[in-house]
């Protein structure tokens, strides 16, 4: 089976569990901590950022967690699928923060909030950590928290990652601009023309309407290999609630009701109820990704400087990963 056919086959069941390193997250070390773990919990794919040193690190990691799989008595059922996100101009998961030394009070409430711990001690932002979710920006009361576009040119640096092992690609499209969105998936249709592309949307600046409108003309475009990752509250998943994770079922609700025939996968404030609650309203996601709270609930375990070498800090995070892993298997429902 190619692994085109091995993904649609994983859709089909609806257990395409993907972990999303974070499309602004640059350290090497904690994406391939995070790949090892959850390569032996069973998910089928990695999202990591456009950066060929990165998806090297999540190749090590993948590569490392075959490797000590018989030691913990684990069957590795699919190599994952790392997939490459980028982001357009204005889309929250394409941007970084930086704080105004002349206005910041020093208060720490940003360096408390930060889920990636990317605000340090003298209160400058960790560039490669920061994934740009803009909560440090709600809690400084001194507005003293701006963001940067960080842009990757796709035609150069989509290549090197594809050549270090990238197999798919996920365009980050919140934005107005129709025109920049389509010429940016005709690069990313072309550099993958033999396996699934993804589009990640949400309603913050599209009307219900231009939403459905935007993915018929990627469909257009790519047909049956187009994924659309319903991004319901994006970078939003700290809590382990169905409130947390409402949006991102009522968006891929919307996508269904289209009857386009993409794939749907629930994002943005996913978390262990996300299959649940989409199971019970009926709404058909070919599965879930994860990425605020996958990453969350094993960052003590793998922050500890020698997780890579202690077989039994491994265990304990692949047996936390690999529940979240199962609850978003709709068969466990």
């Amino acid at each position: 089976m190619n692994r085109y056919k091995q993904a649609q086959s994983l859709m089909e069941k609806r257990n395409f569990i993907k972990i999303v390193c974070g499309a602004g997250n640059e350290d090497s070390d904690e994406v391939r901590r995070l790949t090892l773990v959850y390569t032996l919990a069973g998910a089928a794919a990695i999202d990591v950022s456009a950066n060929p040193d990165i998806v090297r690190n999540a190749v090590k990691g993948i590569d490392a967690a075959f490797r000590i799989a018989p030691e913990l008595d684990i069957i590795i059922e699919a190599r994952p699928f790392i997939n490459v996100s980028v982001g357009l101009k204005g889309d929250p998961h394409a941007r970084k923060a930086q704080i105004l030394e002349d206005m910041c009070i020093q208060c720490g409430k940003c360096a408390e909030v930060c889920e990636q711990n990317a605000i340090s001690d003298d209160f400058i932002i960790i560039t490669q950590r920061c994934i740009g979710c803009g909560i440090c920006a709600e809690e400084c009361s001194s507005d003293a928290i701006e963001f940067f576009h960080k842009r990757v040119e796709l035609t150069t640096v989509l290549p090197d990652c594809i050549k270090e092992g990238a197999e798919m690609l996920e365009l980050h499209a919140v934005t107005d601009d129709d025109v920049s969105v389509l010429n940016d998936w005709k690069i990313l249709d072309v550099l993958i023309p033999e396996n699934y592309i993804s589009v990640c949307l949400d309603r913050s600046l599209l009307s219900d309407k231009q939403l459905v409108e935007r993915i018929e003309k990627l469909y257009d475009i790519t047909g049956e290999r187009l994924i659309v990752q319903a991004d319901g509250a994006p970078m939003s998943g700290g809590s382990d609630d169905y409130n947390t994770t409402l949006q991102a079922v009522a968006i891929a609700d919307i996508v269904q009701k289209s009857k386009i025939p993409v794939k749907i996968l629930a994002s943005g404030g996913t978390n262990s109820k996300s299959q649940e609650l989409a199971t019970l309203c009926g709404v058909r996601v070919h599965g879930v990704s994860l990425g605020t709270h996958a990453r969350k609930i094993v960052r003590s375990l793998i922050n500890s400087e020698d997780f890579e070498n202690n077989t039994e800090l491994i265990k304990q995070a692949v047996l936390t990963a690999r529940k979240l892993v199962l609850e978003s298997r709709p068969e466990q429902m």
